[in-house]
């Protein structure tokens, strides 16, 4: 089993709006992907509500049955589509892929 996590924090202004009207786009748009990607098991996304320092602002986690599955759902048009938007309104993101 492949988890996949993904934190971003978001830039204050883009796309016309701010970055936390951004935050709530981009955590709709994530969880639209559930069913849509066959590859993926789990997909939840959400905010953070601790607003600490060392907080990122969407959280993101994944999970496949394989790396091939992963790599699947890296390539899949309705995520490149989200991931493309998703560049434009963050600015820094970081990412864990590990085996459970």
């Amino acid at each position: 089993m492949i988890v996949h996590l993904v934190f971003w924090k978001m830039k204050a202004q883009a796309d016309g709006r701010t970055g936390e009207e951004n935050a709530e786009i981009m955590v709709q748009r994530l969880n639209a992907l559930n069913g849509v990607v066959p590859s993926a098991l789990v997909i939840e996304a959400g905010t953070d509500f601790e607003k600490s320092p060392a907080a990122y602002d969407v959280g993101l986690y994944t999970r496949f049955e394989t790396k091939e599955d992963l790599a699947d759902y890296q390539k899949h048009p309705a995520h490149v589509h989200v991931a493309k938007w998703v560049r434009s309104v963050v600015e820094t993101r970081a990412v864990v892929d590990f085996e459970i």
